[in-house]
């Protein structure tokens, strides 16, 4: 069973063997989702470093650390062990101890969620660094992670899905391969050979779009279009359905000279259902709420509901102890406008949060919710998008919480690569 499992395509295999090759001082790995490469980058990193380094220290970089102990080392460490390796993780330090072949070295894992994630890497001394999910982070924390890479004979392992042809990423590494001394292999689905025809078929039905440009064809392209291009209004929003829900839950997307946002939702066997809603507009109704105004019109919309939660708009401080005083327990909403569409649009086609007829206001802003061109990233346009900010931070609220139990399944989706 073990050696079946241990199948490699071509291109992994040139993944774990590319440090053998001195012209090679970067490694650069690119494409389409479950297509093998993470796991192939993964086992070469610590082979590589265990081979050619003894007391040495490495990095071990995702987006955040549970996603690197998501990504990576659930499901690298076990294969290190059949191999031979002795792995102590001290989970409180955020360090792997590997030994093997009588060289111990030190693997840090780090978390380049945002700007100020530079700091935790800055200091450092690394003989090598591998950075997963490498264009969802900061180029600040990247090009410090790198920067970190001062050990003689030290390399650079990146491994992302596409983003836009803006992206820095694509602009600075990608694009100048050559001169940055890296190999950028592309990878598709079929370059994993766990997955089977019909496996690779049901994730090409999932996306559409841009989504499936970049995450099923492996292309950095431009996102263009409707954001929530697979979703009709008059054929995918329901009625709620009859008898009770389990849970309820309100996301608030707050404004003051913007309109304000707030939808109900409710959990009925496994699914949040958005069943009802709250929208103002102070331009068209001639006048500005204050902060217990809205409160008062959110604890409406709960109707006397146990609320376990009501997640809100991040820069709305005072609106939220406005919430609190009133007895709500207060998340604040995760504001990452890309993942948390990401996040959105999975929860969609799966049928997890499904949006009910009777929330007009979120219906007609999905139905011209649209991409614009923005700087060096995909943006969706900035009007007639409050409901959907207000659906995107209960999605994004959704998934970490999922995240943190490990049965959420995102759009950037990772499952054993054999």
């Amino acid at each position: 069973m073990a050696a079946k499992r241990l199948r490699f395509s071509a291109k992994q295999l040139r993944v774990l063997t590319w440090w053998q090759d001195p012209r090679w001082e970067v490694l650069i790995c690119d494409g389409a989702v479950r297509s093998g490469k993470t796991f192939a980058m993964g086992l070469s990193f610590f082979l590589w470093a265990q081979a050619g380094f003894d007391g040495k220290q490495f990095g071990v970089c995702g987006k955040t650390i549970a996603s690197v102990r998501r990504n990576l080392v659930a499901e690298l460490v076990p294969t290190l062990r059949r191999l031979g390796m002795e792995v102590r993780e001290r989970r409180g330090e955020n360090l792997l101890l590997v030994r093997f072949g009588g060289h111990e070295n030190r693997f840090l894992l780090f978390g380049g969620r945002d700007e100020s994630s530079a700091a935790l890497i800055q200091g450092s001394t690394l003989a090598g660094v591998l950075l997963d999910e490498a264009a969802l982070m900061p180029r600040s924390f990247v090009e410090q992670a790198a920067a970190r890479c001062s050990v003689a004979g030290s390399r650079l392992w990146f491994n992302c899905n596409p983003e836009g042809p803006r992206h820095w990423f694509y602009q600075e590494w990608i694009l100048k391969a050559e001169e940055r001394r890296a190999l950028r292999l592309r990878f598709t689905m079929e370059d994993n050979p766990a997955l089977t025809e019909r496996i690779r078929e049901r994730y090409r039905r999932n996306y559409s779009g841009a989504f499936y440009r970049r995450f099923v064809l492996g292309e950095w392209t431009a996102a263009e279009g409707l954001v929530y291009d697979f979703f009709r209004p008059e054929r995918d929003a329901a009625d709620a359905p009859e008898g009770g829900f389990s849970a309820w839950r309100i996301s608030a997307d707050y404004g003051t000279v913007n309109p304000a946002s707030f939808g109900l939702w409710g959990l009925r066997d496994g699914v949040w259902y958005r069943v009802d809603e709250f929208y103002y507009d102070s331009r068209k109704m001639g006048r500005q709420k204050t902060d217990a105004e809205y409160a008062e019109d959110l604890e409406r919309l709960a109707g006397g509901r146990e609320i376990e939660r009501v997640v809100v708009d991040p820069s709305a401080a005072s609106f939220m102890e406005a919430l609190r005083r009133r007895g709500f327990r207060v998340v604040k909403a995760d504001n990452g406008v890309a993942d948390g569409i990401r996040v959105t649009a999975d929860l969609l086609r799966q049928g997890q949060i499904v949006i009910c007829r009777k929330c007009e206001d979120c219906l007609r802003e999905i139905a011209q919710y649209c991409w614009e061109q923005r700087g060096e990233r995909d943006a969706p346009r900035k009007k007639d998008d409050h409901a959907m900010d207000d659906m995107r931070y209960f999605a994004a609220d959704l998934a970490g919480e999922r995240e943190e139990d490990g049965f959420l399944a995102l759009a950037v989706e990772r499952g054993e690569a054999f």
